[in-house]
């Protein structure tokens, strides 16, 4: 996994993170907190599940300093511009798609099942989101019927990752479809409306 890929997706999801904190009356320490939990929640979560020590961005500094910094930046331009809420939703997306596959990917490569290192993949991409809209003291994102296909576009394009990596020989490109999968399902859904079914009793 090329280094710049983890790097670029925490400074995606810190971004996120400041731009739901809007309307929260968040001050900038509270806007750094939950653009740390955002940035490193889901690998953490990940590296602990594969005991992996010490986690990632303990042994690589440099994360927690991408997401301070991509966040301190958001922070002071929101104060100067108005940045679209779709931003938000795009963001996401991107973020998901990247951490999605570094997470199977990571898993994978520290010889994980397939499976295993799908649902890791899932958490990966999922759970730092869950745990800033949580601190925003909302339902997660992931939980909503109206967020259309959010995991499970990571774990379509995981599903894709594993099955391209175990069944032809090793390519670069295998990632990349991927996270294009996760992307494009994501966006997709986001313009179309597409989703699950809602869960319903004869009595609704």
């Amino acid at each position: 996994m090329p280094v710049w890929i983890e790097y670029f997706a925490v400074a995606v999801c810190a971004i996120t993170a400041v731009l739901a904190a809007e309307g929260k009356h968040v001050d900038l320490f509270g806007v750094l907190v939950l653009a740390l939990v955002t940035a490193v929640g889901g690998g953490t979560i990940r590296d602990l599940c594969l005991g992996v020590r010490p986690l990632f961005w303990i042994a690589e500094p440099l994360h927690v300093w991408t997401a301070l910094t991509a966040a301190l930046v958001t922070f002071v331009l929101v104060r100067f511009t108005h940045l679209p809420h779709k931003l938000l939703d795009i963001a996401d997306a991107f973020g998901l798609a990247l951490f999605g596959i570094a997470g199977t990917e990571k898993a994978l490569a520290l010889g994980t099942p397939g499976i295993v290192a799908i649902l890791l993949g899932i958490v990966t991409g999922v759970a730092g989101g869950i745990l800033r809209d949580v601190l925003r003291q909302e339902i997660p994102w992931v939980f909503k019927a109206d967020v259309n296909l959010y995991a499970t576009a990571v774990f379509v394009g995981a599903l894709v990752f594993v099955l391209l990596r175990q069944s032809l020989p090793a390519s670069e490109s295998h990632r990349y479809i991927g996270m294009t999968v996760i992307l494009v399902m994501r966006l997709a859904a986001m313009r179309w409306k597409l989703r699950l079914p809602t869960y319903r009793t004869r009595t609704d």
